[in-house]
């Protein structure tokens, strides 16, 4: 089988790795191609740093990530805060798309808390068919195909509710998608802290301390629940999907909806554009043997 060119589209460095870290991980242990896009720089996330420092450190922190999921990454410089559906950023948008040669491509719902959300999913949709219009951008050679495009989880209920087409089981990669998550330290020692940008508690650097904040980190991490949340709110889904072993040992799990302006794959075709979990399920249950 051909490997598969996978994009994904996150507002901010650590966003892709929220929501598709263990999808990520699993598609490049089966050697298909994958790429995490930051949106903005990320530059405003942090209770005191700010500026071209952080969305250094941020940068760095998702290339590290990167490095133990084993995909590739880029941060787009924008100002966090400051993405808008401009039609500079739509190009921008379907270049990445083109250059990538995508078959999937995933990103936000245009339903979302936060701008930089909202209008990183418009700018998806909008590429969603502008990618085969060879006279839009003729620089770059446009796609023969029509990639899926797909969005990720959210909780949010209006205007209209996330509706899962699959839900995939990451258990076998969840921490592997901890380590990689353990990699932003900003966020780990600001927002992820408290969930606010005003107090702070940085990670310590002796390795004892260290070691001991991670597994807290591990532990604790208020967005955990979401992955968990998944699994149970979807997991009819996941049987239906992968069977009933797999859905009853199921405990984490990333979900996705695809989008009308792309391509429309059968469930047949979806479940084979994601990671052959069955394969993936026999290395977890044999490494924990």
């Amino acid at each position: 089988m051909k490997p598969l060119h996978i994009l994904t589209f996150g507002a901010h460095p650590d966003d892709n790795e929220l929501n598709v870290g263990g999808c990520a991980a699993m598609w490049a242990a089966e050697g298909h191609k994958v790429k995490f896009v930051s949106a903005t720089n990320g530059d405003v996330g942090h209770a005191f740093k700010s500026g071209r420092e952080l969305a250094e450190i941020r940068k760095k922190e998702v290339e590290a990530a990167a490095e133990i999921l084993g995909i590739e990454t880029d941060v787009m410089d924008v100002h966090d805060g400051e993405l808008m559906p401009s039609l500079e950023n739509r190009l921008k948008f379907l270049k990445t798309i083109r250059e990538w040669e995508a078959d999937i491509v995933i990103g936000h719902r245009p339903y979302d808390y936060h701008p930089d959300h909202r209008y990183t999913g418009v700018l998806m949709q909008d590429a969603a068919f502008m990618v085969m219009v060879k006279h839009v951008l003729p620089e770059v050679p446009c796609l023969t195909h029509n990639p899926v495009f797909l969005f990720s989880y959210d909780h949010f209920q209006t205007p209209i509710p996330f509706n899962p087409t699959i839900t995939v089981p990451v258990d076998p990669v969840m921490d592997r998608k901890m380590d990689a998550l353990w990699c932003m330290e900003s966020q780990i020692e600001s927002y992820w802290y408290k969930d606010n940008f005003v107090d702070m508690n940085p990670v310590p650097s002796e390795p004892g301390a260290r070691a001991l904040r991670k597994q807290e980190f591990v532990d604790q991490f208020q967005w955990k629940p979401v992955w968990s949340r998944q699994a149970d709110q979807y997991r009819e889904l996941i049987r239906h999907t992968y069977g009933a072993e797999i859905a009853a040992q199921t405990k984490y799990a990333e979900s996705f909806e695809v989008c009308e302006y792309g391509r429309q794959p059968t469930q047949d075709e979806l479940k084979n554009l994601f990671p052959n979990i069955a394969v993936q399920f026999d290395k977890h249950l044999g490494q924990k043997l």
